[in-house]
């Protein structure tokens, strides 16, 4: 598979401090294998494969207060102007950039509302191999409280192009890349569980059935936050791992991804 293009995302991981109950949940829920880093430093670093190809990865937290959360990686040939970028638009840097043995170069930052996010430079590892198949990533979004201020920021950081679509019961924006559609934005709508969270993007995973995904990661000691719901990209329904990460699950429909 070829690099993804700069300016799209292209990986997610998940930083967990209990890594086996973690690749216990989510090979039983998507399916997927786990390919462990050899490198001692890399602290168990797992990627998840899917039919052989990588879907997504599994590390320790950063620092040992760090909640459990998914990272959405956006593709960069260049960290370093990217974290410029960042702060002279009001974001801040949180990793500067650094070199993941021979995989890649990568850096987190977060926007002005609190979102944290990353980007990484493929080297050996290109990012996420497959997409949009049960089992894959499909989608990400930023949900924030500053939608207008969120337009202003990736684009100058990303050169993304806001388009709002108008759904039932907020205005839903398309994040556009060139002749792309890449990921989305809406702002909260009281769900209940994002009550007073900061902004926050999360992460779509691709499923056969999202009734019976939810119902499965019950049974693997998960929860269902959001119930599974049809949307315009299918059915959907927002799902907490037993150590408390947030991620979303969808049934896409037959003609394409985007949510709007």
């Amino acid at each position: 598979m070829a690099n993804v293009p700069p300016g799209v995302p292209c990986w997610a991981d998940l930083a967990t401090a209990d890594l086996a109950a973690a690749k216990r949940f989510y090979t039983e829920l998507f399916g997927w294998t786990g390919r462990v880093t050899p490198q001692p430093e890399a602290g168990g670093y797992t990627t998840f494969l899917l039919d052989g190809l990588a879907a997504a990865g599994v590390g320790p937290p950063a620092t040992p207060e760090q909640v459990p959360i998914w990272s959405t990686y956006v593709a960069t040939d260049d960290p370093e102007l990217v974290a410029t970028r960042v702060e002279a638009a009001g974001g801040q840097v949180v990793v500067p950039p650094l070199q993941i043995f021979d995989q890649g170069r990568m850096a987190v930052f977060a926007d002005p509302a609190g979102a944290t996010f990353s980007v990484w430079q493929p080297m050996e590892m290109r990012g996420a191999e497959v997409f949009n198949a049960p089992g894959a990533m499909s989608w990400t979004e930023l949900v924030t409280p500053d939608p207008e201020g969120a337009k202003t920021f990736y684009e100058l950081v990303f050169g993304w192009q806001p388009e709002d679509h108008s759904t039932d019961p907020v205005t839903y924006t398309g994040w556009r890349c060139g002749d792309q559609v890449v990921a989305g934005m809406m702002p909260p709508i009281g769900d209940g569980f994002s009550a007073g969270l900061p902004a926050y993007w999360s992460v779509y995973f691709a499923v056969a059935d999202a009734d019976a995904a939810a119902v499965r990661a019950t049974e693997l000691g998960g929860d269902v936050l959001v119930p599974p719901m049809d949307a315009p990209a299918g059915r959907t329904a927002a799902l907490r791992d037993p150590q408390g990460a947030l991620f979303w699950i969808v049934t896409l429909r037959p003609e394409g991804r985007a949510p709007y």
